[in-house]
């Protein structure tokens, strides 16, 4: 799952009979990096698989191509009021085509 060479993020590896090397806290996913996919497959654990307890049940795919961006006028947009636990009032602003969001 994770690759070997950095432990501190989980990366995708097509290792389906070694134990998983997922980083401390990114499981149970697979990757932690957005433009890795995913294809679940059937594992082929080893004995040290098994004695682990892991194994990598997935295999890298064709990388997500990135898209070109949409122009700032092209955007979908949200705006909406929202109590914060104190009794304030703020307005949430949500881009439903970068995933950005603000509060002011």
């Amino acid at each position: 799952m994770a690759a070997k060479s950095n432990p501190t993020q989980t990366r995708l590896d097509s290792d389906v009979k070694t134990p998983s090397t997922v980083a401390p806290g990114d499981a149970p996913h697979d990757t932690t990096d957005p433009s890795e996919v995913a294809h679940t497959v059937t594992p082929q654990p080893s004995a040290e698989a098994l004695a682990a307890g892991t194994v990598n049940g997935v295999l890298p795919g064709k990388p997500i191509e990135a898209k070109a961006g949409v122009a700032e006028k092209d955007q979908r947009i949200e705006t909406y009021p929202a109590t914060r636990p104190d009794g304030s009032v703020v307005t949430v602003t949500h881009n439903l085509d970068t995933g950005e969001t603000s509060v002011s």
